[in-house]
């Protein structure tokens, strides 16, 4: 049968006891440990309690941080795949999913340039995609050729690069099939009122903005633009090797005073900083975290506290006893690091379950270990904060009021 409160009580009592009246600090760091589990568990109530705010916490902030990891990954993905070492872009461009075309003779000052290896165009535009049984929708349409070292799709899970070469076909990611208003590979639709075939799935090419991506081949995506054969929106230099890529961007940019030439890095952290701080989706994901963790703290300082003033003449027995100080505080961090781990494991559960729930779908939810392990050092210092109220309690025990009781 479980314990009553006033068995648990005296169970406590007799742990306290045992404790203060142990030989040596290695018998009190034995049963430093014990003390703490049985204050923990004795009220399961408060323990509920305690583990609800830890594991509310974890699952926020790791939610919060795996979208922040996920809106770079996806921000940037294209750009990662991507072999230009230098890109030249319009004017005021600020990220990839910004785009608007060029004036068209940026390929050919790029081949002049010395210690240019390669130059590629890449068309990128906003379409109209009309959907097989009516309605539309807008997408982003990027052509490539990839079979000359340009920008191909990639994780193709049905169809082929090679089916892509035929006329009129287009690859689109398998989250966007509901949006596209198409359910299997070969489905038809029209962009720009030009009909077109799905010859290739990919899965896990999403855009920040959630427009579709659609990958087509160069000509296809100039004609449907509307654009001439030397336009482009992004054009991609790759520089010979032992040839430094800084040296080639200068020499790039006094070519072309009317276009930006950017690294690739760079215009990737322009587009970074664009997404997630210029338009705000950055810091309202990481307010999100913080809130988290103040809920987290907030509500473990509460229990802890209660907990220990519930325990208030069995600590003030300890000291009266010969416990020191330090004893008891470590009791205290004990129980503190203790509901830390147990939130943060049932915490880390809950989170992998919902990134598992977003696979397959547009919301890119990313967890690594170098995000797990920060999680779990973010638990165990919001727990030891929390303890900081009870251990203060604690030490203004006065032992000689045990007396007097």
């Amino acid at each position: 049968m479980p314990m009553t409160a006033t068995e648990a009580g005296n169970s406590a009592m007799r742990d306290l006891t045992s404790a203060a009246n142990a030989a040596g600090p290695p018998r009190r760091i034995r049963m430093a440990p014990k003390l703490a589990f049985r204050n923990l568990i004795h009220d399961r109530l408060s323990l509920a309690v305690t583990l609800t705010g830890i594991v509310f916490s974890v699952v926020l902030v790791a939610v919060q941080f795996g979208l922040y990891l996920g809106s770079e990954r996806t921000i940037a993905r294209v750009l990662d795949q991507t072999k230009g070492d230098v890109w030249v872009v319009p004017l005021g461009t600020k990220s990839f999913d910004d785009p608007s075309l060029l004036g068209g003779r940026e390929k050919f000052a790029a081949l002049s340039t010395p210690g240019v290896e390669s130059v590629e165009n890449l068309v990128v535009g906003f379409s109209s995609w009309r959907k097989p049984k009516g309605g539309a929708t807008t997408i982003l349409l990027v052509g490539s050729n990839w079979t000359e070292g340009g920008l191909a799709p990639w994780n193709i899970v049905e169809g082929s690069l090679d089916e892509l070469l035929a006329p009129s076909t287009v690859a689109v990611d398998r989250s966007y099939f509901k949006d596209l208003g198409i359910t299997a590979i070969d489905d038809t639709a029209e962009i720009n009122a030009s009909k077109v075939r799905v010859a290739a799935v990919t899965r896990g090419i999403r855009s920040f903005t959630t427009l579709p991506y659609v990958f087509t081949r160069r000509d296809t995506a100039l004609s449907m633009l509307g654009a001439s054969g030397d336009q482009a929106s992004y054009t991609l230099v790759r520089v010979e090797p032992d040839v430094d890529p800084e040296d080639v961007r200068r020499d790039l940019a006094s070519r072309l005073p009317d276009q930006e030439v950017l690294l690739r890095n760079d215009f990737r952290q322009r587009s970074l900083d664009y997404w997630l701080f210029q338009t705000g989706a950055g810091a309202a994901l990481i307010a999100g975290a913080m809130l988290g963790l103040i809920v987290g703290v907030v509500i473990v300082a509460q229990t802890l506290y209660a907990s220990t003033k519930d325990h208030l003449n069995e600590f003030a027995t300890l000291r009266a006893l010969g416990a020191s100080s330090s004893y008891i505080i470590q009791v205290i961090l004990l129980q503190a690091l203790m509901s830390a781990v147990i939130g943060y494991t049932i915490g880390m559960i809950l989170a992998l379950i919902v990134n598992w729930a977003a696979e397959g779908t547009t919301l890119n939810v990313v967890m690594t270990p170098e995000l797990a392990a920060t999680l779990f050092a973010i638990t165990i210092g919001m727990c030891i904060i929390a303890a900081i109220s009870a251990i203060f309690k604690v030490i203004r025990i006065d032992p000689a009021g045990v007396f007097s009781r």
